[in-house]
């Protein structure tokens, strides 16, 4: 990607994250953090109201679908869950960002335990307000026996 800041730039211990860059990381990794502490407020506003989320085969289409159908459960699925990165990347453009991201999700929810392999990109565009997901694509596989 000619031009691009901090193109295909790992975030792990060695990585450096490009300053452009920087913001839109904070604001998925605050994102994240919000539904561990119970703050649904918090996690919308890091969206753009005309985020377009895919999950697992199905759409949310806007921040209020996605409040409607989804958010609901994040609080509940984070209390008896766990994640961890186990790759992060990411692009910078301008004022939009990618960050792509593998890890793995554990926990206990009921009687079956999780054990999944997650992949997730999210596309943000810098506005008036900062830095917003404008796109999510998430999807996870069951993670190999060990």
């Amino acid at each position: 990607m000619a031009g691009a800041a901090g193109a295909h730039v790992g975030s792990g211990p060695a990585g450096v994250i490009s300053s452009e860059a920087l913001g839109a990381t904070t604001v998925v990794d605050a994102f994240h953090a919000a539904p561990n502490a119970n703050d649904t407020d918090k996690c919308l506003a890091m969206l753009a109201g005309d985020v377009m989320i895919f999950e697992e085969g199905g759409t949310e289409w806007s921040r209020d679908e996605y409040a409607a159908h989804h958010l609901e459960a994040d609080p509940s699925f984070a209390a008896v869950s766990g994640s961890t990165i186990s790759r992060r990347a990411v692009w910078a453009e301008g004022d939009v960002t990618w960050v792509t991201t593998e890890g793995r999700t554990t926990g206990l929810v009921g009687d079956p335990t999780i054990d999944r392999l997650t992949v997730a990109t999210k596309v943000l565009k810098r506005g008036p307000d900062g830095w917003r997901i404008q796109h999510i694509h998430w999807s996870s596989r069951a993670a190999p026996d060990a």
